[in-house]
């Protein structure tokens, strides 16, 4: 077997769900014994800290002159293309000793896509996908728009993330085919939700291969179910309802339409339950809900998040647009059944019976029906527990991951 280097870049470091699943798949790689480094961009805090410590973590340094560069591209519309000091990453030691590169989320400071022709000619390089962005005028959900397959222009949503200042999709999309042209990578989508979209894009001149983010299954696992209630300071004798999210008042993670569905909770079983948050905004939420609340705030660190996911009776996550949501793995990984929308990449790990239930986007109505059916079903309730265990085990490991992405790798190596 070929001796394999890799290395990992992501714009962001020690936040952001990009970066979450990135850095999971680097950990599987370390536990399988590859070597393997991540590199990243910017920080929004001191949140990479700790991992600035380990020799297997990159913070790259940018140009001071970057600053005036991208206030001008952003002004116009291009938000991404005035990282010039991206485009002398090939001459950096650690991507000149990698013998693949696995891009990851690429958006949003520090990394110019015209880097990409250079850093590919001579290394074999795979893109995880992280959202659509890479075949979009700028956005990294589309929402109801099919404009990224004809060429965009006119964005019916210049403000969905990243956001842009003037409306220069028409030419961002020209100046990615272009791009694209001149690269050569191989293309990972977590969800077939986004495999299938790649496919329609500009992107079906490379190859696409799906393969789902790992999870620790050793840290995100069934919990005893009353330990982890004292653990939170939650009563035994009530169910308890879980919503988590990095920001929690984010349109695109649906709070509006979960209050909506908590509305119409039947009085006597919204008397009997409690809603669990987590993530930033838990206490603006909590104002609104009608309910009796307990917000935790935005957690990092794994083990509480286990705890607060099996101490809940249900995980419910109203997300408009998703690829495979971390918070989805988490969920199932300890056993707790989910009720979401039919969007994105969610039908993959929320299934109908089996581990949960999916409600009709944007319907709050049916959401708050899948709230009362498992709340008010035990013994299904009890059956999707198992089934989630088991699912996680059987296909979302990281020993699974990283095992499919080596053979991945290995593939490109040999060919």
């Amino acid at each position: 077997m070929t001796s394999i280097r890799v290395l990992h870049l992501n714009t962001w470091g020690g936040i952001g769900g990009a970066f979450l699943a990135a850095d999971r798949l680097h950990q599987g790689l370390l536990r399988s014994g590859t070597e393997s480094v991540m590199a990243y961009g910017r920080t929004l805090d001191d949140s990479d800290a700790q991992i600035r410590q380990s020799p297997h973590y990159r913070a790259l340094v940018g140009y001071p002159v970057e600053k005036v560069i991208t206030r001008f591209t952003k002004r116009i519309g291009l938000n991404d293309i005035g990282n010039v000091s991206s485009l002398r990453l090939h001459q950096q030691n650690d991507v000149e000793q990698a013998s693949v590169l696995n891009f990851h989320n690429l958006h949003s400071d520090y990394f110019s896509y015209f880097a990409l022709p250079k850093l590919t000619a001579e290394k074999a390089a795979v893109w995880t996908f992280h959202d659509m962005w890479a075949f979009t005028g700028h956005c990294a959900y589309s929402n109801d728009c099919r404009k990224w397959q004809t060429g965009c222009g006119s964005c019916p949503y210049p403000g969905e993330l990243p956001a842009i200042r003037h409306d220069a999709t028409h030419w961002e999309w020209k100046l990615k085919h272009w791009v694209y042209d001149r690269s050569k990578f191989t293309i990972v989508a977590p969800s077939r939700w986004l495999a299938h979209l790649a496919e329609q894009s500009m992107m079906n001149r490379f190859q696409v291969h799906h393969i789902p983010y790992g999870i620790d299954t050793d840290i995100y696992r069934p919990l005893d179910y009353e330990i982890c209630r004292q653990e939170l300071g939650l009563p035994r004798n009530k169910h308890v309802i879980l919503f988590g999210a990095q920001i929690l008042k984010d349109v695109r993670k649906g709070g509006d339409l979960l209050l909506k569905a908590l509305e119409h909770l039947p009085s006597s079983l919204k008397a009997e339950t409690i809603l669990l948050t987590l993530g930033s905004g838990g206490k603006e939420l909590a104002k609104s809900v009608g309910m009796e609340t307990l917000d935790l705030g935005y957690v990092r660190e794994d083990e509480r998040k286990a705890i607060s996911f099996s101490a809940a009776d249900l995980f419910v996550f109203p997300t408009r647009a998703d690829n495979l949501p971390l918070v989805l793995q988490e969920s199932i990984a300890c056993g707790t059944p989910m009720v979401s929308f039919r969007v994105g990449g969610v039908p993959d790990i929320v299934r109908p019976g089996v581990t949960g239930y999916l409600a009709e986007p944007e319907d709050a109505i049916d959401l708050s029906a899948g709230i009362v059916k498992l709340l008010e079903d035990e013994p299904l309730r009890i059956q999707m527990r198992q089934n989630c265990r088991t699912i996680a085990l059987e296909e979302y490991t990281l020993e699974r991951q990283a095992s499919r992405y080596l053979e991945l790798y290995q593939h490109l190596l040999q060919n």
